[in-house]
């Protein structure tokens, strides 16, 4: 008979649903803190009229996400990128918008990410077999995956892997109809089915008493200061945030990659006009700093961008947002260091990590995804509640508790 001990996840990111679901799965009793009235984290799609999110955009239909998801149903409709709009993709470079890379960019782009050294910053290597400049416009395209102000400076591996995979074809990146909020929504809702415990405003400033493991699905930060461990750090990077809503042109660009400088903007209306009302056209855009540079650095390589590839955005422009996200984009790994070196899942005594920044492999979502996963398994071993698997909802699964919101999760 599987413990009836209960596993406790803080943090109802996608980290923190994917390792609720996995727990719930195996036979455990599980109980889900929130500290926001509704979890998804980041992942978190706004509501209308303009759906944006502040997190995850696009999903790698390669990634061991996209398999998990589809299995239980949660996948949902996916929007891929309309083979009109692909021809809309432009890159800033010289000054100047081209419709093509450098030739050199996609021939340093399609070399296998095991052929990049880990102990060697990307711009020496790459620089050695495509020159300096097709290196320098590589790393300023892989930071769309990376939120860094200065990609070039990372290990040579970790860099490439996003390269690589940013520029696969077909494209790996596929997008949630209505936002990435929507495979929240049906998280959610399968957490519950399967007997999931889901507490909203509920924020968790210490260690709640235990009956069984603890899995702190949290910001890095947070969980350093949860868990009173001042180890647990790792640099991340530091980003401009911009959501635009523009009137309709039917000649704006798809995408706009700067590859002078670390910047993206990407018109998501493109594959999913739901994101917008009638008429208008939803871009997001990020926009790497450097340490102690301010937001208006970003916010004015942001409207050089536009004015590039929107000269008439001012005059268009409907609705407008900005943020500055800090630590809160992912681990990046500097020479020498791979994911295995950053802080463990499991922080012994039953308490495991899940994150984006913790030591699981993957680009951009997957990290978080593949640590809960672990972090799950691992809580179920060390409370000996792994029992058969079970997809369906218990006779007695609980009603959402109050505040919790399904529908905008």
């Amino acid at each position: 008979m599987p413990s009836t001990r209960t596993i406790t996840v803080i943090g109802g990111g996608f980290a923190g649903l994917t390792a609720a679901i996995t727990a719930a799965e195996s036979g455990a009793r599980v109980t889900l803190y929130e500290a926001h009235r509704a979890p998804g984290g980041r992942a978190r799609t706004a509501g209308g009229p303009y759906r944006t999110n502040e997190g995850p955009h696009a999903l790698y239909c390669r990634g061991p996400h996209w398999a998990w998801l589809k299995q239980r149903g949660l996948l949902g409709p996916m929007a891929a990128v309309p083979l009109r709009e692909a021809a809309r993709f432009r890159f800033h470079r010289g000054g100047a918008l081209r419709r093509t890379p450098p030739a050199a960019l996609l021939r340093l782009a399609r070399r296998a990410p095991e052929q990049a050294p880990v102990d060697s910053d990307f711009t020496t290597w790459a620089t050695a077999h495509a020159g300096p400049a097709a290196a320098r416009a590589a790393a300023h395209y892989a930071a769309v995956a990376l939120f860094h102000h200065d990609p070039g400076s990372l290990s040579a591996r970790f860099v490439q892997e996003r390269l690589h995979r940013a520029t696969a074809l077909p494209p790996e990146a596929h997008y949630p109809r209505g936002g990435w909020g929507e495979v929240i929504d049906r998280m959610v809702a399968h957490a519950w089915n399967l007997g999931v415990r889901i507490e909203t405003s509920a924020r968790v400033d210490a260690l709640p008493h235990r009956t069984g493991p603890v899995i702190v699905a949290t910001s890095l930060d947070a969980a350093r200061r949860l868990l009173k461990d001042p180890a647990l750090t790792w640099p991340s990077g530091r980003t401009v945030l911009l959501d635009l809503a523009l009137r309709t042109h039917r000649k704006d660009p798809f995408i706009v990659s700067d590859l002078d400088a670390p910047g993206w903007l990407e018109r998501f209306t493109a594959q999913d006009p739901s994101l917008a009302p009638a008429g208008e056209q939803l871009l997001q855009g990020q926009f790497p700093l450097a340490p102690h540079r301010p937001k208006a650095d970003g916010i004015a390589h942001a409207e050089r961008l536009l004015d590039a590839g929107f000269p008439d955005w001012r005059e268009r422009t409907t609705w407008r947002r900005e943020a500055l996200a800090h630590g809160r984009t992912g681990a990046v790994d500097h020479p020498g260091t791979t994911w295995r070196d950053r802080p463990a899942i499991d922080r012994g005594d039953g308490i495991y990590l899940a994150g984006d920044q913790v030591a699981a492999p993957g680009v951009l979502a997957e990290v978080a995804f593949t640590s809960g996963i672990e972090a799950a398994t691992l809580a179920l071993r060390h409370s000996g509640a792994a029992g058969p698997a079970r997809t369906t909802a218990p006779a007695s699964a609980p009603a959402p508790s109050p505040g919790l919101d399904l529908k905008h999760a």
